[in-house]
C-alpha cells in the first residue's frame, strides 16, 4: 500500500537491508554493547545479518535491551491487566506517555512475555530526524507522525494517519500503541486530547462513529515511573511557558530526552492495561446523539481508566505535601524518602527559582490530585 509508504515502518522483505546499513554504526555498537556486555561485537553482527523480520529484531535484540534498562536504572516493573487481553488478537491501546521510547517498549516486552499481539507505535517524526534513529525506529516498528505541517498538510497526513491505523488493526491484526495527547505529559496531568480521537475516527467505516471505535477495541493504559528521568529535562519549556515566551528546542535535545529516559534512574515502573472499552460506548450512545459530544464523552471515559489506576508512588506523596505545606500524606511514604526525594531536587534545578521548584513538585503531585476524584482512601 505506497499511500503508507511515508509513514509506515519497514516490511519484514526490506529488514535485513535496513540492518546491514546499519550494522556498523556506531550507535547501534552502543546499543548492542550495552545490552549484550559479555558478548563479541562479531558474534551480534552475525545474529544480526541472519535476521529477516521485526519480529526477532524485536524478540532477539530489544527485548534484551529493555531488560537492561530495567536491570540498570530501575528497581523493576509490575503490571496489572494483560490477563483481560485476548491472545491473537488486535487492540488499540490510548496510554498516557511519560517517555519518548520506554512507554511502548515496556508494553511491547510484557505483551511478548503474555504471547500477545506487540503493536505498531506512533512517533512523531521530529524525534528520528537522525538517520540511524530513524532506521532504529521503522525496525522496531514504529510508524511516523508527521510534525510541523501548514493547516492544510496536516488534514491530509491525519486522514493518512487514521487509514493506517485501521489498516493495521483490521487487515493485518496489528495491534496500535498511541499516545492520548500529542507530547509527553509535562506537568503530570495525564488528559485526552479529542482531537486524537476525531483523527482516529477519520477512518470510519462504520454507520456512526462510535460503532467504529468499539469495532476497534480501545484498550486505555496507564503507565508511572516513580521517578521520571527526564524531569528536568522537561522544565525549561515548563519556564518558558510560565513567562508565556515560545519554547524552542535545542538541536539534540530529542535525542538526549531519548538517552536519559533510558539511562536515567526511575527506581519502581507500573503498567496497567485497562478494560476494552464497551459497555462505555453503549452508555455514551445512549446518553449523547451529537458526535462532538460523544467524543467528548470518550476522551473522559479513557481519562477515567488512565487515572483511576494510575499508580502512586511515595515520590507522588512527597510532593503533595511539599506543594501544599502539609503532612497529609506522611504515612505513605518515610523521612527517608522524602529526604533522597529533597535532594534529588536540589541536584536537578535550580530550587531558589520558585517557579522551578513549583513546576517539578507539581509533575509529581498532580496525579495525586487527579487520583482523588476517583478514590475515597486518598481523601483520609
Amino acid at each position: 500500500m505506497q499511500k503508507f509508504d511515508e509513514i509506515r515502518p519497514y516490511y519484514d522483505s526490506e529488514i535485513n537491508k535496513a540492518i546491514r546499513k546499519v550494522l556498523h554504526h556506531p550507535m547501534l555498537k552502543s546499543l548492542m554493547n550495552f545490552s549484550f556486555p559479555n558478548v563479541d561485537d562479531e558474534v551480534w553482527k552475525e545474529q544480526l545479518m541472519k535476521t529477516h523480520s521485526i519480529r526477532d529484531f524485536q524478540c532477539n535484540f530489544i527485548y534484551q535491551s529493555v531488560q537492561k534498562v530495567l536491570e540498570k536504572s530501575s528497581e523493576g516493573l509490575s503490571t496489572s491487566g494483560f490477563e483481560h487481553l485476548e491472545p491473537n488478537t488486535s487492540y488499540l491501546f490510548i496510554s498516557n506517555h511519560r517517555d519518548i521510547l520506554l512507554d511502548t517498549t515496556l508494553l511491547n516486552a510484557t505483551l511478548f512475555e503474555h504471547d500477545l499481539v506487540m503493536t505498531a507505535s506512533a512517533i512523531g517524526d521530529n524525534l528520528v530526524k537522525q538517520p540511524f534513529l530513524n532506521v532504529l525506529a521503522k525496525l522496531n516498528r514504529n510508524f511516523l507522525v508527521k510534525r510541523g505541517l501548514s493547516p492544510r498538510e496536516m488534514l491530509q497526513s491525519s486522514k493518512t494517519l487514521s487509514e493506517y491505523i485501521s489498516h493495521l488493526l483490521q487487515h493485518e491484526n496489528r495491534s496500535v500503541w498511541i499516545a492520548q495527547r500529542e507530547g509527553r505529559t509535562k506537568d503530570g496531568n495525564d488528559m485526552t486530547n479529542p482531537g486524537v480521537l476525531k483523527m482516529l475516527g477519520m477512518a470510519n467505516d462504520e454507520a456512526n462513529l462510535m460503532s467504529y471505535f468499539k469495532k476497534i477495541k480501545i484498550v486505555p493504559v496507564s503507565i508511572s515511573y516513580e521517578y521520571d528521568p527526564t524531569d528536568a529535562l522537561k522544565m525549561p519549556q515548563l519556564l518558558a511557558e510560565a513567562n508565556n515566551e515560545v519554547y524552542v528546542k535545542q538541536e539534540n535535545e530529542d535525542f538526549m530526552t531519548i538517552l536519559s529516559g533510558a539511562l536515567g534512574p526511575k527506581k519502581r515502573i507500573f503498567i496497567h492495561i485497562g478494560k476494552v472499552l464497551d459497555t462505555e460506548i453503549d452508555t455514551i450512545i445512549a446518553e449523547n446523539d451529537n458526535v462532538n459530544k460523544q467524543i467528548q464523552a470518550l476522551a473522559q471515559a479513557i481519562d477515567d481508566s488512565i487515572l483511576s489506576s494510575y499508580k502512586l508512588w511515595p515520590t507522588n506523596y512527597i510532593a503533595y505535601d511539599i506543594l501544599n505545606q502539609t503532612d497529609k500524606y506522611s504515612h505513605l511514604y518515610t523521612e527517608d524518602e522524602k529526604a533522597v526525594f529533597k535532594r534529588r531536587l536540589e541536584k536537578r534545578i535550580d530550587a531558589e527559582n520558585p517557579i522551578a521548584l513549583q513546576g517539578i513538585l507539581a509533575m509529581y503531585a498532580n496525579p495525586v490530585v487527579n487520583k482523588l476524584k476517583y478514590t475515597h482512601e486518598l481523601k483520609d
